[in-house]
């Protein structure tokens, strides 16, 4: 048992290899197209390349080495993700949580709630879509994207075909919301970047995205966009408890076990490490090195999150689909928008 322990890790380490290789290059070449003035001047920050290259990539090319790449690349789309948001926290301080507010949390609750129902009224009732569909791409819109979707999949039951085009659906749009949402920001001046960080972290799909679209907006943007984003992926859990229980009752003719739910550590433990930098017991050369992995992780993450993103599978599924993920993005927008606008102002 002993040997079998020995020889387990490195067939581990060389199954992955290929993939972190690969979404590492990605994450270079991101970082160093993001320092050139044309595109630095655009607005394109790394994690926004990283994300477009996979894309790119993953449509292209990567299909031909996905076999020994797959693994790596779906360790650095979920593990890598989870970790590069947890040393996130060392740029975040309790000030910045509480300048959020009970507002921004408010806000989150709002967003999350309309948009899910919204969801279902418009893709069951109106489009006439499956159910499981409607409620994958629901929740991807309304939490956190490609991780909600995943994360509801073991509530909800869904076949893979269906989970794979609510992913496609929620990434496509949120990789559009990292370009666009600057865009926004540069026709809204007399916004604070306060506001407009809990307007971004409200309302975007991904939690990369939130992190990529704040950076190409400033720190202090992408720090108050970062933390209402975390509040809201923190609610993932009492919303899928809350899902598989009103699912339990209306599957109850059927005896199948309800799966437990997953809770979202990773969002306690950027809560725990931003604690933890407040107090500010570690040197700043070390803070800093901490925030360079943190970018490196998250770049790696967005070019695996775009690498196994298809177009093919948005493709057979229909317009429905996209269609929904579409009038939902516009709703974020704008009913996000507007619900952002109408709490700040009466809790002024």
């Amino acid at each position: 048992m002993a040997e079998l322990s020995v020889n387990k890790t490195p067939f581990h380490v060389h199954r992955w290899l290929p993939g972190l290789l690969l979404t590492a290059a990605i994450a270079a070449g991101a970082a160093w197209l993001a320092s050139q003035p044309w595109l630095a001047g655009a607005g394109f920050g790394a994690l926004t390349l990283a994300i477009i290259i996979g894309i790119v990539l993953g449509n292209s090319l990567y299909p031909r080495v996905a076999t020994p790449c797959d693994s790596g690349v779906l360790l650095a789309k979920q593990r890598l993700l989870r970790l590069g948001i947890i040393l996130y926290g060392f740029r975040i301080t309790v000030q910045q949580i509480a300048d959020v507010g009970v507002s921004g949390v408010l806000i989150d609750v709002l967003v999350l709630s309309s948009t899910f129902l919204i969801t279902c009224l418009i893709g069951i009732r109106l489009l006439k879509m499956d159910r499981e569909t409607v409620w994958l791409i629901g929740a991807g819109s309304s939490i956190c994207g490609a991780a909600a979707v995943l994360a509801s999949e073991p509530v909800i039951k869904a076949a893979p075909s269906k989970v794979a085009v609510a992913v496609a659906t929620v990434v496509l749009f949120g990789t559009v919301g990292i370009v666009l949402y600057p865009f926004l920001w540069t026709l809204l001046p007399q916004v604070s970047a306060q506001h407009f960080g809990v307007f971004t972290g409200s309302t975007l799909h991904e939690v990369a995205q939130v992190v990529a679209a704040g950076h190409a907006m400033g720190a202090e943007t992408e720090n108050t966009a970062v933390i209402a984003k975390m509040l809201r992926v923190m609610m993932l859990a009492p919303f899928l408890l809350i899902l598989g229980s009103w699912l339990q009752r209306q599957r109850s003719h059927q005896r199948q076990a309800q799966q437990p739910i997953r809770f979202p550590w990773f969002a306690l433990l950027f809560i725990v490490v931003a604690l933890f930098n407040s107090l500010h017991l570690l040197p700043p050369p070390v803070v800093s090195g901490l925030n360079q992995l943190a970018n490196l992780l998250l770049a790696m993450a967005m070019a695996a999150l775009g690498l196994t993103t298809r177009f093919g599978a948005l493709k057979q599924a229909g317009v429905k689909p996209l269609l929904l993920g579409l009038l939902m993005f516009i709703w974020l927008i704008l009913g996000g928008g507007a619900l952002n606008v109408l709490v700040q102002h009466f809790m002024a």
